[in-house]
């Protein structure tokens, strides 16, 4: 059977139950103190007109839905090479997307949507930090149809047989040359987001401490009772049975939220790009065109690194000026030779870390100045002028210097610049070491800077602009950031690469 994409063509018939429920969300998010007014009011209400007013209600949503339904349309122009969604039920809307500005096509499918048999068709660009364009009641077959039309570089002048695009689709997705096994995602689980664990249990233990210290104050509780009564022993195990709870439940947290998402994760090679499927109840099936890719982030800390897993994230271009994490594409769970070949097919070669570039020690000085002796002067100054009762607080001052200055100091050593031929390496981080790879070819522009005070020692700092985002290395040797600096601006004028 032969599916002329070029004809306007509706969603699955089907997806008017999906736009039904999507509607109802959207009208109860924006009705809800309407609704929790009649809650606390239904035993005042006459029943019969509730009811009535329910089912209107309901009525009204079906017909909503059902029109989103009957005026939402796509097709391809392949005359224009574009891809034109109409949609809209009183205020209409055309959407057109260039098919050589098509960087990423997602095929998603949530809880609802497998339990009703349809997919969703999400087109992204470079240009903007949103989805450009999305179908979100899909059939399966369509789905991977439409997704090599819309993946291909070329013009095409007739629609192949659909049969034949969704054999090498399921054929492709059948045989992965890479898949991240459940041990992987449970070591990834387990080694991955210290530091938000960290900061919850110390702002949880801080809240405890402060409330129960203000609750004996203000009742004037005798504080000598209190410790004749208390076990100091028992409070020192008390804490540490909390810590622990505390600690197992942002690991568990942890846990079920990566193999949730990650969930039988695939990596397969689809006419030179990347394919991607993964996903417990809400799937995911994208893929990456390696042309169009900007920043590869290779990510591992001590743990990982003695597990042999890393974590990889793909950035392509976005036009937002915040990361939005939710374009970044993460690969977890790869190990060292896995992800050499992701990167081989992404760069065409490996990356390889060249020329290294590192800070001169008054990064490190300025660093110890900005989070060590800057708070702690504010801190003291406060307890001493405005506060006095944080000076019992003092004791916290040496774990701090501690803690603080170990984190700065292994930032400073890891933070490095590699530089060839081909690739720029930015290399930082103090526990999750970040390698984050980008070729000269992709670079949109250059800022160099070099305070007056700096002259003399030949530093200063660098930022690389992309379409994906920047990178900015600080105090380097300035002479060498200059050479290099001439050198890929000379690739800039002369890369002829499609990257948009």
């Amino acid at each position: 059977m032969e599916e002329d994409f070029k004809q306007p063509q509706r969603q699955s018939s089907i997806g008017v139950l999906l736009m039904f429920v999507t509607t109802l969300q959207q009208w109860g998010r924006a009705l809800w103190p309407v609704a929790l007014v009649y809650v606390f009011k239904i035993d005042e209400l006459n029943k019969g007109y509730l009811y009535i007013g329910i089912a209107f209600f309901l009525i009204v949503i079906g017909i909503v839905a059902y029109l989103k339904y009957l005026n939402f349309t796509f097709y391809l122009d392949d005359e224009n090479d574009e891809f034109v969604i109409n949609e809209g039920i009183l205020n209409k809307t055309k959407t057109i997307i260039q098919l050589n500005k098509i960087q990423q096509v997602n095929i998603n499918q949530s809880l609802l949507q497998r339990v009703i048999g349809v997919y969703e068709l999400d087109v992204d660009t470079a240009g903007s930090n949103k989805k450009e364009g999305s179908i979100k009641a899909i059939s399966h077959f369509l789905a991977l149809g439409l997704k090599a039309r819309l993946m291909e570089n070329e013009q095409v002048d007739s629609y192949t047989e659909s049969s034949e695009v969704e054999s090498d689709e399921v054929d492709a997705e059948a045989r992965p040359f890479m898949s991240i096994s459940f041990l992987s995602l449970l070591k990834v689980g387990v080694t991955s987001n210290y530091v938000k664990g960290l900061g919850l249990i110390v702002a949880f233990v801080a809240t405890v401490f402060e409330n129960s210290k203000n609750f004996i104050s203000q009742y004037d509780f005798d504080d000598e009772k209190i410790d004749a009564y208390l076990d100091k022993s028992r409070i020192i195990q008390s804490v540490a049975i909390i810590t622990f709870l505390i600690l197992s439940s942002i690991l568990i947290i942890n846990l079920v939220r990566v193999v949730f998402r990650y969930f039988d994760y695939k990596i397969a090679r689809q006419n030179g790009s990347l394919l991607l499927s993964f996903g417990l109840l809400s799937t995911k099936s994208t893929i990456i065109k390696p042309e169009k890719v900007q920043i590869v982030t290779v990510t591992r800390n001590f743990f990982q690194k003695k597990m042999n897993i890393l974590e990889l994230k793909i950035k392509q271009a976005t036009s937002g000026e915040k990361e939005d994490r939710k374009s970044v594409i993460e690969i977890p769970g790869c190990n060292e030779s896995e992800s050499v070949e992701i990167l081989k097919l992404l760069f065409l070669k490996a990356p390889e870390k060249g020329m290294m570039l590192k800070p001169n020690f008054r990064k490190l000085v300025f660093s110890i100045f900005l989070s060590i002796i800057l708070p702690l002067t504010g801190f003291f100054a406060f307890a001493k002028f405005i506060q006095p009762m944080f000076m019992d607080y003092v004791y916290v001052v040496p774990i701090y210097v501690v803690f603080v200055g170990i984190i700065v100091y292994f930032g400073f050593r890891n933070n490095r610049l590699y530089v060839n031929d081909d690739f720029i390496i930015k290399q930082s981080g103090a526990w999750d070491v970040d390698n984050k790879i980008i070729e000269p070819g992709k670079i949109q522009a250059i800022t160099t800077s070099q305070l007056f005070w700096h002259k003399s020692a030949d530093i200063g700092s660098i930022t690389i602009h992309t379409a994906g985002g920047n990178i900015s290395f600080q105090l380097g040797d300035y002479s060498k950031i200059k050479q290099y600096v001439n050198l890929w601006l000379y690739e800039m004028e002369t890369s002829n690469s499609n990257w948009m």
